[in-house]
């Protein structure tokens, strides 16, 4: 493909700027939708017909469970899996003479946690300065956005993709990455893919891959008055945890100088660089200096009664992986980690664990460089910001692993400025925002090329 011209270039920057207001607007709207795992569909009819008014006849459909359980890399089914729809749309160029692209960004967010202990409401989409405020305004409704105003960027400077590029709208990105997934198994496919992340307006080079289990621990109840003849099943947890704890350290110390995790001493779980407030950074270097770890225990649940030594507890763990490990692997392992612990335990070799997959199931994934994707996105970077284009490697999951590893495609993860994803007071940022949205457009001129309309 020739080389964008600059007026067209000059045009499309333009387009980006005078409808910026309009776009965080927009970003709002998406942020005070929520949009937790289960109750996306009706953010997803709004994106749906956001899609048709452009002219992308777009399609709904839903997870296809049979399709998905027979595949490697689907994440497992549970009581709480989404049953929204997925949402397609197709740009159709009159003439082809660029390359094809899929544009992705997931619409689902992670709950709130207390709403007291956000400074507003977490779904107000508030503005302060450089931030939108609000779950999921960099994880990531922003980047969600952005995808659409990029695209329509183009069509305001009169022109469009001389390519067909696909524009997708899923949800459980945040849970199993099964909705991405989907799209693979109907049969979308492309030249390259673009995911706009909130990763710092880097380009992420490595990512690990997730898996989700919970662990269920029977214990002997009995009265409190007679407790040493019971067995407490949520002191019998944590025994189980420390086990996993030194199977997440032996992981750790196994891939001390990999690849892209070179300068990490606890590789799996490299903390994202991030732009904070400087009211935050102090705060945050000391907390990130107390521990880090791949392996979260995140919900723990046990006990009927407080005068009752426990019957049961539960707690459900989310563990990576490195790149090149496979999730089927990786599983075999803390599955043997677990029951060699239980068997050598008096009272677990009799009352065995309980361990159950019920989310992700997913391998992490590479993006080689030298890719000609890897190298216009840079060079619109480049001319957005004038800087030279950064990498990162991610510890959290990311739906590139799609492409990457089944549809082997450059899988670009590029997108803006955000912090506290998943904590409370998220925030993304607003001249990021822009930024990163005019590089998208860019790109997608460039990778797609351009025709009149």
């Amino acid at each position: 493909m020739p080389e964008l011209s600059s007026d067209i270039a000059e045009a499309i920057t333009k387009a980006v700027s005078d409808s910026f207001d309009q776009q965080i607007a927009y970003t709002q709207k998406l942020i005070q939708f929520g949009g937790q795992r289960g109750d996306e569909t009706e953010i997803q009819e709004f994106i749906f017909q956001q899609f048709a008014d452009k002219g992308w006849n777009p399609v709904k459909f839903d997870m296809d469970e049979e399709a998905l359980k027979a595949h490697v890399g689907a994440g497992k089914f549970s009581p709480t899996h989404s049953r929204a729809p997925i949402v397609v749309g197709v740009h159709k160029p009159e003439t082809t003479k660029g390359k094809s692209l899929i544009l992705n960004g997931h619409i689902d967010v992670v709950p709130t946690g207390p709403a007291d202990m956000w400074a507003r409401d977490p779904y107000s989409g508030h503005i302060e300065g450089d931030y939108i405020y609000g779950r999921g305004g960099g994880d990531m409704k922003g980047g969600h956005a952005s995808i659409l105003w990029a695209m329509s960027a183009l069509h305001r400077a009169g022109v469009q993709p001389a390519a067909e590029v696909i524009i997708e709208s899923v949800v459980e990105e945040e849970s199993t990455g099964n909705g991405t997934l989907m799209t693979h198994l109907k049969g979308y496919k492309a030249d390259a893919v673009l995911i706009p992340e909130p990763v710092q307006e880097k380009l992420v080079r490595a990512n690990v891959g997730v898996l989700w289990f919970q662990v269920e621990v029977r214990g002997r109840p009995t009265h409190v008055r007679e407790m040493a003849n019971g067995v407490n099943a949520i002191d019998a947890c944590w025994k189980v945890v420390g086990t996993l704890r030194e199977l997440e350290e032996d992981w750790n110390k196994r891939n001390i100088g990999k690849l892209y995790f070179e300068k990490e001493p606890h590789p799996l779980s490299k903390l994202s660089p991030r732009r904070t407030p400087k009211v935050e950074q102090s705060r945050q270097a000391q907390i990130d200096k107390i521990h880090s770890t791949d392996l979260n225990v995140a919900i723990v649940n046990g006990g009927d009664w407080a005068s009752s030594v426990p019957s049961w507890c539960r707690f459900d763990c989310r563990i990576a992986i490195a790149p090149g490990v496979s999730a089927k692997s990786a599983a075999d392992e803390i599955e043997k980690k677990v029951t060699d612990f239980a068997r050598a335990d008096a009272f677990l070799s009799k009352n065995p664990p309980k361990l159950t997959w019920n989310g992700f199931f997913s391998e992490g994934y590479v993006l080689e460089p030298g890719t000609e994707a890897e190298e216009l996105l840079r060079k619109a970077h480049q001319k957005v910001t004038g800087q030279e284009l950064q990498y990162q490697t991610s510890t959290a999951y990311l739906d590139a692993r799609v492409h990457t590893l089944y549809d082997r495609i450059p899988a670009l993860v590029y997108g803006p400025v955000s912090s506290n994803i998943h904590g409370v007071d998220e925030w993304v940022s607003i001249e990021s925002l822009k930024r990163t949205t005019t590089a998208i457009a860019l790109f997608i001129a460039e990778w797609c090329g351009v025709e009149s309309i």
